[in-house]
C-alpha cells in the first residue's frame, strides 16, 4: 500500500464560484502547513484538531500570494479514505486551481490516479468493493431512482447480507475440512442437513438478486420504452410531445421515420430512454424493411412496450397488428401497453369500441388508455402507468437490487457453485472435493464485497472513477 501523499482536483473542470482539491496520505496536515498561512499566528494547522476549518492564504515559492483559501483537515482514522486528509476550498479560477496543484507537488504531493482516494477507502476498510462501486453510481446518478439506487448499495444492504451467508457457510465448510484429519476415527463435525439447508438459503438468495439485474440495469441505464405502430400512427408524434421538443420529424407521409431514435426523459424520479421506430407494415422499400428490422429488434431488447393503435384507422388492422406484438414468442414477458391514439378526431363511442374489441378479442390484460399524441391529452395517466411498472416491480424485490454486472456474473457463478455442491452432497462426495466446491462458492461471494480481489479487478474498477474521488 502507497501511503505517499496524492493530490488532485475534486470539483469539475472549468470556472466557477469555488474548486476544491482534496489530498490525503501519511504527513498530509503537515505538507499543507508548511505552504499555508494561517490568519491568525499560532493556528498552524498541525496543531489543530480534525474536522476543523481554518482561514489562511498560499502563496508560491518566491511569496507571491497565489489565493485566500479555507482548509479542512480530517485526522486518522476519521476521513474518508482513513488517512490524514485535507481539502482546500480556493476560487474557482482554473489558473488559480492549478498553480496550487503545482505548489502542492513542490511540497511532495503527486498527483492521484483515477478513483485512487476511494481505492485508499477500500484497502483501509472504510467501505468493501461493492460500496465502493456505489459511490460511483451514485456521482453518476442522473434521476431519483438512481440515486436511490446507489444509496441503497452505498448503505451495504447487499454487503450486510452478502457477509452473514458467507460466514455461515464458512464456518461449515471449516468444520467439513477438519473431518479430513480424522479419516481413520469416522466422526463427522459438519452438520449435512444443516449445510444442505444453508446452501438452499444461500442459491435462493442468489437467484432473487440474480433476477433483479435485469431491473436494476435498466433502471441504472434508464429503462427501455419501444414505441411501436404501424405507419402514421403517431409514434413521432408522441414521443417529440413526452420529450417536449421536436426530437422526430412528424409527417402525414407513411414510412418517414426509418430508422430507431432514442433519448432520455425523466418522469416521477424515473428514467426512460424512449425509442420511437419504423412503422411495421409490408413494404418493397429496401430502406423501410431495413428500419422495420430493426424495429423488431428493439422491441425485443426493450422492457416495456408502447403499441400504439390509430383509432382513426380500421379496428381490425390496428388489432391485427397488436396481436403480433402479444403473440411474438420473442415478445413474451414484455410489459404492453396499449395506447388508443387521437381521440381528439373521434367520438368517444368509437373510442370505448376500440377498447371493448381488444377486450374481447385478445385474452392478455394489460392497460389500455386513450390518448391524443398531438394534443397531450391523457399523457399524465400514461406517465402514472409507467412508473406504477417500475415501483411495483422494484416492491418485488425489496431493499436490494443488483445493477452491476460484476455482482451479476459473480451471482451467476455463486448458484453454479452452490448446484455442484448440492450434487455432491447428494452423492456422498468426498469430504475434499466437496469441500472444493463450496470454496469456490465462498471465493464467488468474497468478490462482490472485495473479501477475495485482486489487483487486476481492483484495477479495472478504479481506473473508472474520475480524478479527484
Amino acid at each position: 500500500m502507497d501511503n505517499s501523499v496524492i493530490t488532485a482536483i475534486a470539483t469539475p473542470a472549468g470556472t466557477g464560484a469555488i474548486a476544491v482539491i482534496r489530498l490525503s496520505g501519511t504527513g498530509t496536515i503537515e505538507m499543507v502547513d508548511s505552504i499555508f498561512t494561517p490568519s491568525s499566528s499560532g493556528k498552524e494547522l498541525s496543531r489543530q484538531k480534525g474536522y476543523t476549518i481554518h482561514f489562511g492564504k498560499i502563496s508560491d515559492k518566491s511569496g507571491k500570494l497565489i489565493d485566500e483559501v479555507l482548509v479542512s483537515i480530517f485526522r486518522v482514522p476519521h476521513s474518508y479514505t482513513g488517512e490524514d486528509s485535507a481539502e482546500i476550498s480556493c476560487h474557482g479560477s482554473p489558473y488559480i486551481q492549478q498553480q496550487l496543484l503545482q505548489r502542492l507537488v513542490e511540497a511532495g504531493a503527486r498527483m492521484a490516479q483515477p478513483g485512487e482516494f476511494t481505492l485508499r477507502a477500500f484497502i483501509n476498510g472504510k467501505m468493501d468493493l461493492s460500496q465502493a462501486e456505489a459511490v460511483a453510481d451514485l456521482i453518476a446518478s442522473d434521476s431519483e431512482a438512481n440515486h436511490r439506487l446507489a444509496l441503497q448499495q452505498l448503505k451495504g444492504d447487499l454487503s450486510n447480507e452478502i457477509h452473514k451467508l458467507r460466514e455461515k457457510l464458512l464456518n461449515l465448510v471449516s468444520l467439513l475440512e477438519l473431518e479430513l484429519d480424522f479419516g481413520e476415527e469416522d466422526v463427522q463435525f459438519a452438520d449435512r442437513k444443516q449445510l444442505q439447508n444453508l446452501l438452499l438459503e444461500i442459491s435462493a438468495y442468489a437467484q432473487h438478486l440474480t433476477e433483479s439485474f435485469a431491473l436494476g440495469n435498466a433502471i441504472k441505464k434508464g429503462i427501455p420504452v419501444a414505441i411501436a405502430g404501424k405507419p402514421n400512427a403517431g409514434k413521432s408524434t408522441l414521443l417529440n410531445k413526452l420529450l417536449r421538443e421536436e426530437r422526430a420529424i412528424v409527417s402525414e407521409i407513411a414510412g418517414t421515420t426509418r430508422d430507431a431514435i432514442e433519448d432520455l426523459i425523466v418522469i416521477n424520479g424515473i428514467s426512460f430512454r424512449l425509442i420511437d421506430t419504423a412503422g411495421i407494415r409490408e413494404s418493397d422499400d429496401t430502406i423501410e424493411v431495413m428500419g422495420i428490422e430493426r424495429t423488431m429488434r428493439k422491441m425485443e431488447n426493450a422492457s416495456i412496450i408502447l403499441a400504439l393503435l390509430d383509432v382513426t384507422s380500421e379496428v381490425e388492422e390496428q388489432l391485427e397488428f397488436l396481436k403480433t406484438v402479444v403473440n411474438n414468442p420473442a415478445l413474451q414477458g414484455k410489459s404492453i401497453f396499449a395506447l388508443l391514439n387521437k381521440i381528439d378526431r373521434v367520438e368517444p363511442s368509437v373510442v370505448e369500441q376500440f377498447k371493448n374489441n381488444i377486450q374481447s378479442q385478445i385474452a392478455q390484460q394489460f392497460p389500455i388508455i386513450p390518448i391524443s399524441a398531438k394534443m397531450g391529452d391523457h399523457l399524465e395517466e400514461l406517465h402514472s402507468a409507467l412508473t406504477s411498472m417500475v415501483t411495483d416491480s422494484t416492491k418485488h424485490f425489496g431493499d436490494v437490487l443488483v445493477s452491476n454486472a460484476r455482482h451479476f456474473e459473480a451471482l451467476r457463478q455463486v448458484s453454479n457453485g452452490i448446484e455442484r455442491s448440492l450434487k455432491g452432497l447428494d452423492s456422498n462426495l468426498p469430504n475434499d472435493l466437496l469441500s472444493q466446491d463450496i470454496r469456490e462458492v465462498l471465493y464467488s461471494l468474497g468478490t462482490i464485497t472485495g473479501e477475495i480481489t485482486n489487483d487486476e479487478v481492483l484495477g479495472n474498477i478504479f481506473s473508472k472513477f474520475c480524478i479527484g474521488k
